[in-house]
């Protein structure tokens, strides 16, 4: 397995003034970072699931992916700002900066705020919360490493965040 390596976020928060959900990960992937965007790993069904969600088409590339976003009313960020990680590998995070994410809250009416999966709201509960003074509602990972969910059973799962 590969050594420990220090991560930077490497993208900036998605939002406009009309975003109302905010969706936190923990850290992009190396596919993700590979691919310049969040949820870049071919496999990771974030993309697929939103678009189901909200009957529209998947989007494509990072520019349709933002028009995407901003269309939902939803913010994208993460809750780490910089950590030690081994590979993608959430369960070796360690040395966590937080970010932030008060840059959103500050700028926009966000309503609710979701984790996509149990690192991001574990972190997001650890370092996040007591700055924010908000409760996050934690949904299962759209990651392909969350073999247990259907893209069936996240849709019905993520479906919460249209209420």
């Amino acid at each position: 397995m590969a050594d420990y390596e220090r991560i930077k976020q490497p993208f900036e928060p998605i939002y406009d003034k009309d975003s109302r959900i905010l969706i936190l990960g923990s850290l992009p992937s190396v596919k993700s970072r590979e691919n310049g965007f969040y949820y870049g790993h071919p496999q990771n069904r974030f993309w697929r699931v939103i678009a189901g969600i909200y009957g529209l088409d998947v989007p494509e590339n990072v520019f349709e992916k933002k028009d995407f976003l901003y269309k939902c009313r939803i913010a994208v960020w993460d809750v780490i700002e910089s950590c030690e990680i081994k590979g993608s590998s959430d369960s070796s995070i360690r040395d966590v900066v937080a970010a932030d994410l008060n840059t959103i809250l500050d700028k926009c009416n966000i309503e609710k705020i979701f984790a996509n999966g149990k690192t991001a709201g574990r972190l997001y509960n650890t370092f996040g919360k007591a700055k924010t003074g908000r409760d996050i509602i934690e949904l299962p990972s759209t990651s392909p490493a969350n073999a247990a969910y259907s893209l069936e059973k996240l849709m019905v799962k993520w479906s919460v965040i249209k209420d």
